[in-house]
């Protein structure tokens, strides 16, 4: 197996931080560095952070950046192998089996074989990311699992034999950190933790997603955002809250309402939970108001 010792045109973090910037997304210093390393050193990366901070759009970025497909793969509770290496099209392999007669036919052939996400990254480890997203959600045999298969990058198919890449495949994991990873995994990994951005980083961040937004909006967005997140609420605004928010206070300004209405009236893109709603509904004017000012 050949373990990559650099990425064509992206021979340091800095480099990598410049990259990302053109593909839309503002990796700061700490970011770039286990990004840049990951992909330098053949290693999979592992980013934890709340729910919303830029975890799956990093990963989505670096592909970008890389000028490959991304291959996601959603864990659930629940996940198994099958979902995500491989499964047999048990109903085409039947069908095969009755037009061949009495005619030999291998229904264990390519044509049977439905690829899953692990499976496709390893055959195509030059020109895919995988994205395993929220890994915390998978139970603890399926990690068990994805620990052997990052350790030699291999897949044993009984009917075929072994699938093996010939090169490392770039692998991204994302945890929102609802429960611990165990040890064996994070020391497979170059480890980052993202946090929310600061309030200056973050309304630059709302500027480059939504064009249309002046810069007085997107910095009084990031401002009751911020004080939002800092709220006992069950779904705390995300980055991607903050540009929809910024988007549709713009569109309603636009249309005639003044600036405290259009925030107001818009809170369905931060918030997206009624208790929530409800819970900040007796503050959400004089919140608006500090913001804006």
């Amino acid at each position: 197996m050949v373990v990559r010792g650099s990425i064509v045109g992206i021979d340091s973090p800095q480099a990598l931080e410049k990259a990302l910037r053109s593909a839309f997304y503002l990796a700061d210093e700490g970011l770039a560095t286990a990004a840049y390393l990951a992909l330098a050193l053949g290693k999979p990366l592992l980013l934890e952070g709340a729910p919303g901070v830029g975890k799956t759009e990093a990963a989505k970025s670096i592909a970008a950046v890389l000028g490959r497909r991304l291959i996601r793969l959603q864990c659930y509770e629940g996940i198994d192998a099958a979902a995500a290496l491989y499964e047999w099209n048990y109903p085409r392999q039947m069908l095969a089996i009755r037009q061949a007669g009495e005619d030999s036919i291998d229904i264990y052939g390519e044509a049977f074989l439905i690829e899953r996400p692990m499976l496709a990254a390893l055959r195509a480890p030059d020109s895919t990311v995988l994205l395993i997203d929220e890994i915390d959600r998978a139970d603890q045999e399926f990690e068990a699992f994805l620990l052997e298969f990052l350790s030699d990058f291999s897949i044993s198919i009984p009917e075929r034999g072994t699938v093996r890449a010939v090169e490392r495949p770039v692998v991204v994991l994302t945890s929102n950190r609802t429960r611990d990873l165990h040890e064996a995994l994070r020391r497979r990994c170059v480890y980052h933790w993202i946090d929310y951005p600061s309030a200056e980083r973050e309304a630059r961040i709302v500027m480059m997603r939504a064009s249309t937004v002046a810069e007085s909006t997107a910095r009084a967005v990031v401002a009751a955002v911020g004080r939002l997140r800092r709220e006992p609420l069950s779904k705390a605004p995300g980055i991607a809250e903050a540009v929809d928010w910024a988007e549709a206070a713009t569109l309603l300004n636009k249309g005639g309402a003044r600036w405290p209405d259009a925030f107001k009236r818009s809170i369905g893109l931060a918030l997206k939970d009624e208790e929530d709603l409800s819970f900040i509904a007796p503050r959400l004017d004089g919140l608006i108001a500090e913001a804006v000012t």
